[in-house]
This record gives C-alpha cells, sequence and structure tokens, in this order.
C-alpha cells in the first residue's frame, strides 16, 4: 500500500462504510496517520501506522467480517481461471458485485473468503492478520477477469503492477455506431460520489484526472437499422466507469448501458436478445516477466484470458446473425 492515498487504503480496507464516514471519522480523529490527525490525501510510506478508533463490532462490520461470510455460497470452481499458493484469477459473472455493500447482497470478496475456507487454505483467524480481497474491481454488470490476492505480498505486489500500468488489460465492448479505426484517446474524468457517475471532458477542469483509453475494431454489424462495433479496449489509466463514460464521450456508448448509453436501443436489445447490461467484459491481463516479485512467480510473463459469457456470445450471435464464438 505504499504510495496509496489514505482514504483510497481506508475504502479498500473498510469496503462497506461509506466514504462520507470515512472522512467524519477522519475529522474526528477516530482515523489517525502515524498518532496525528489525517485528511486523507496523505501517500502512504513503509512504516506508516493508522490507527482506527472502532468498536470490535463496529470494525468488523465495515470490514464485512460478520457471519455473512460463512453464509454465503462459496466462490464455484468453475469461476477460477488460475490459482497458486498466493493469487487465483476469477470470471466474474455480470450481476454480481465485486466487494461487500451496506445492502447485505453476496459480493465476490465474501465467496472468495468462503471458497477459501471451505477449501481450508485459510482460517477466520488468518482473515484477522489479512483478508483476502480482490485488487481490480469490476462494476456489478460487467463481467470477466478479477484478480485476488490471498497474502498482503501478492496484494501489494499486484497493485505496485497495476498503478505502475506495468499489466495490459484488455475488454470486449460492443457499441453503437461503426467505428473503423482503432485510436489511443485521452479526456479528463471526475467522479459525482453522490450521483455514483462520471463526467468527462477533452479539456482539464477542477478535480479531474487524466484518462486513456485505447480501442481496436473487431467486428462489425447492422442489427435493425442500428451500426454496432465489437471493439477490444485497453484500459491504460484505471478510473471509476472510465471505459463506459469515455467511449459515451466520442460518441460509441456501450451497447446496453443504462447509466451512459442510449435508451432507444438498450430497450431493442432487451427485447430482441433479453440483454439487460452494459455489453462490457473484462477479457483478457497480460503480466510482464517480472523476477524480483516473487509474490507474482507464478503468473510472471504470462497471459490470463476470460471467455466471454453465455449472455454476451448470444448478443453477439444475434448482432451478426453468425454462430462462432470469441474466444
Amino acid at each position: 500500500n505504499e504510495k496509496q492515498r489514505l482514504d483510497k487504503f481506508l475504502r479498500r480496507y473498510l469496503p462497506v462504510a461509506e466514504s462520507g464516514f470515512l472522512y467524519k471519522m477522519l475529522r474526528k480523529k477516530n482515523i489517525k496517520l502515524n498518532g496525528q490527525k489525517a485528511s486523507g490525501r496523505e501517500l502512504l510510506q513503509e512504516g506508516d501506522v493508522i490507527q482506527l478508533f472502532f468498536a470490535e463490532e463496529t470494525l468488523e462490520k465495515f470490514m464485512g467480517e460478520t457471519e455473512n461470510t460463512v453464509q454465503v455460497k462459496p466462490l464455484p470452481e468453475e469461476w477460477i481461471l488460475y490459482q497458486d499458493s498466493r493469487l487465483l484469477a476469477i470470471n466474474k459473472p455480470a450481476g454480481l458485485l465485486s466487494q461487500p455493500s451496506a445492502s447485505g447482497e453476496d459480493s465476490l470478496v465474501e465467496k472468495l473468503r468462503a471458497y477459501l475456507l471451505m477449501e481450508g487454505g485459510m482460517t477466520q483467524e488468518d482473515f484477522r492478520n489479512y483478508r483476502p480481497g480482490v485488487v481490480n474491481r469490476l462494476d456489478r454488470n460487467t463481467s470477466g477477469l478479477v484478480l485476488a490476492a490471498k497474502s498482503l505480498d501478492a496484494a501489494q505486489a499486484l497493485s505496485r503492477l497495476i498503478q505502475e500500468r506495468n499489466v495490459e488489460k484488455y475488454y470486449l465492448a460492443a457499441v453503437c455506431g461503426r467505428m473503423r479505426e482503432g485510436r489511443m484517446v485521452h479526456a479528463w474524468l471526475k467522479k459525482d460520489e453522490t450521483a455514483n457517475k462520471v463526467e468527462v471532458s477533452g479539456q482539464i477542469f477542477p478535480g479531474a484526472s487524466e484518462i486513456v483509453t485505447g480501442y481496436e475494431p473487431l467486428e462489425h454489424y447492422c442489427f435493425r437499422g442500428q451500426d454496432y462495433t465489437l471493439l477490444k479496449v485497453r484500459l491504460v489509466t484505471g478510473k471509476t466507469h472510465q471505459i463506459r463514460a469515455h467511449l459515451a464521450f466520442i460518441g460509441h456508448p456501450v451497447a446496453g448501458d443504462v447509466k451512459y448509453g442510449r435508451y432507444s436501443v438498450n430497450a431493442e436489445l432487451k427485447k430482441q436478445a433479453g440483454f439487460r447490461r452494459q455489453a462490457l467484459h473484462a477479457w483478457k491481463i497480460i503480466f510482464p516477466e517480472r523476477s524480483e516479485l516473487p509474490a507474482l512467480s507464478g503468473i510472471s510473463g504470462r497471459t490470463l484470458t476470460a471467455g466471454l459469457p453465455d449472455d454476451f456470445q448470444r448478443l453477439r450471435r444475434l448482432l451478426s446473425g453468425s454462430g462462432e464464438e470469441v474466444e
């Protein structure tokens, strides 16, 4: 977690807590950094000490460590794409939350922990020292490849690779319109925490971060007078809703996206194909050779791929009139 902002670390460590609650606790000194009041904007360094002055039951609640962890159904074996002593790669289905929430719904993290308990790889006591979790989150209605760490050293090494942009992350997206050429596009993005939506602009504006997204057309379709393109998308930076909002900003929203997409297109796909979510899938991750990171020795230089789920394959066949599948 070195060089990570304190507030981002807290959101990962206490996934069920609302951001407003965390900032309130910082202001009231219920959360301190190295014994001092903190704003949340501080960059963590090795050796920093974070103190949480919470009741134990409150801490467990916000950590997602209630009895729900043992009640939830474990991660199915068929979702696991890769596993070693420190890491898992999982093909998350659409409709499942990546992390625990205040709603109490099942999440991928809880299924992961239930799986590790069931297989005997970890115990509840182990969870008090390190709580396995996902390193890259996907939106609820995005399917595909999620990386999870069983150990702290693996979580730190993966986070470092991702923050330094040393992994190549590719998605498949069915978008509105005909896109003829591949490009690498830049813009600026700002998240509205209250609305859980982002704003994108071609010019820098207050509070915004730069985003970079690459895309390459793979297939073109025309269905009921509407053009579509299947894109291979490279996520260079990794901001909230980046792919969905960036593609919508350049005039090619993801099909099925109720937040940034086109209502008429979404209604047609729902009616004709029963497709009820954004056509976005985390498809492939390419890892570099990194011999100095022993926690990642199993995936060093490897490529992990999550095949398209059945609903996306059905959508593609409908749009193309083809029975072929994308691997």
